[in-house]
């Protein structure tokens, strides 16, 4: 590490005031403390935090809390290409080309997404004269993760680059942003390419193999909305769907583990849970709003059982839970500290919000089976009204108090 210091230093009066490459000095600082911990901090006067994580350790911490998922969504593509086209029935017979398969499908979309999220970054900074901002380390992580392993590179480049410039960089950059960039991304390409990213046919890479006889590609959700259409009750359907790919594919502790089809890395509510442990165990996400979030979905489901009009609301509340990307959204997404509420009550009220408007799309919206994305996006815009009422109650108790 001694000769990269040396090497960095060496090369760090170029970059600086007066040097032959002053406009490209963001870029130097972006990838000296990206290696090595700033020697800086932001100002000689008033309170400083004495820690030893800055802004880049936080966005590797959400990383590194991805991780979980990033992997067993590689395995679980190459699992699911071989059980759909009849190869191995078994967990974890041919772990190994499983997992290179995976690994053949999502290692392009992770680097088209870090690569045109990067040089979008990499342009306002040079362009505004700042410094590159570091939050892009999770959303370029986020956005493979939120969609198929069947998504073309282009679209995934496409995506990323409107994210990141309606989403973020014309608010101000980093901190500014009053959507989560990653939602932004899978909303861009629900709304501009629904083919690739909807439907039964994206959700398990067949390759040029032919799939099995019987083999539906269908979601979770989409069986569980299709059987309240049909009358049948969900958990019948869901048990049944599928069985030529072996028994139990959408039985509940499968869906927990997370061996279904669906995006890269929202199918284990497990590698979920192990991603938001990491992150409350850390400090950088919030339990409320995870909390909350999952809270809200359950009695949102206890409702839609107390006025069920079809067998989709008279599902059992904690299949909401496992379906989709709930828990994917509500770890990573909904806890997002730009986009989220900020005060303590209002941590509450924005996840409650989330869990109730994720079922209540689900369960009465014909055209989109989920909700999360929607209902995430929709109270990022509504977290700065929360926050201002419980700011307003705040004050109003304080003077109700000093007058007493």
């Amino acid at each position: 590490m001694k000769f990269l210091r040396d090497l960095l230093d060496k090369q760090k009066p170029l970059f600086h005031k007066g040097g032959k490459l002053e406009n490209l000095f963001y870029l130097y600082e972006a990838g000296e403390t990206f290696l090595f911990s700033p020697n800086h901090t932001n100002g000689i006067k008033g309170a400083q935090v004495k820690d030893a994580i800055d802004l880049k350790r936080m966005m590797i911490t959400v990383v590194i809390a991805m991780i979980p998922c990033l992997l067993f969504g590689i395995y679980n593509t190459g699992h699911q290409h071989f059980l759909a086209t009849g190869q191995t029935a078994g967990l974890w017979e041919d772990f190994g080309p499983k997992f290179l398969l995976g690994l053949q499908l999502v290692l392009p979309i992770v680097i088209v997404a870090y690569a045109a999220g990067g040089l979008v970054e990499a342009a306002f900074a040079v362009i505004r004269k700042h410094p590159i901002n570091e939050g892009f380390l999770v959303t370029g992580m986020l956005i493979p993760l939120v969609v198929p392993a069947t998504i073309p590179l282009w679209q995934v480049a496409l995506a990323t680059i409107f994210a990141v410039v309606i989403a973020k960089e014309v608010f101000g950059g980093t901190g500014m942003n009053v959507l989560n960039v990653a939602m932004t991304a899978r909303a861009f390409l629900y709304f501009a390419y629904p083919a690739q990213i909807s439907g039964d046919l994206v959700w398990t890479y067949l390759g040029d193999k032919a799939p099995v006889d019987g083999f539906s590609g269908a979601t979770a959700l989409a069986v569980a909305y299709n059987a309240g259409v049909d009358g049948q009750p969900v958990t019948q359907a869901l048990a049944e769907h599928n069985s030529v790919m072996g028994d139990g594919i959408y039985s509940f502790a499968n869906m927990f583990m997370g061996w279904i089809p669906g995006s890269i890395g929202e199918t284990s509510t497990l590698m979920c849970i192990i991603g938001a442990l990491i992150l409350i165990g850390t400090g950088v996400g919030s339990w409320k709003i995870i909390v909350s979030g999952f809270a809200g979905a359950y009695i949102m489901g206890v409702v839609m059982n107390l006025f069920a009009v079809n067998e989709y609301m008279a599902m059992s509340p904690e299949y909401h839970w496992v379906v989709g990307g709930l828990a994917f959204g509500m770890v990573f997404m909904a806890t997002d500290p730009v986009s989220a509420a900020q005060t303590e009550t209002g941590k509450w009220i924005y996840g409650l919000l989330i869990g109730f408007l994720t079922v209540i799309i689900r369960v009465t919206n014909p055209a989109y089976p989920e909700g999360i994305m929607l209902a995430v996006l929709f109270m990022n815009v509504f977290a700065p009204l929360i926050d201002y009422y419980v700011v307003k109650a705040n004050k109003n108790r304080r003077l109700q108090r000093a007058t007493v």
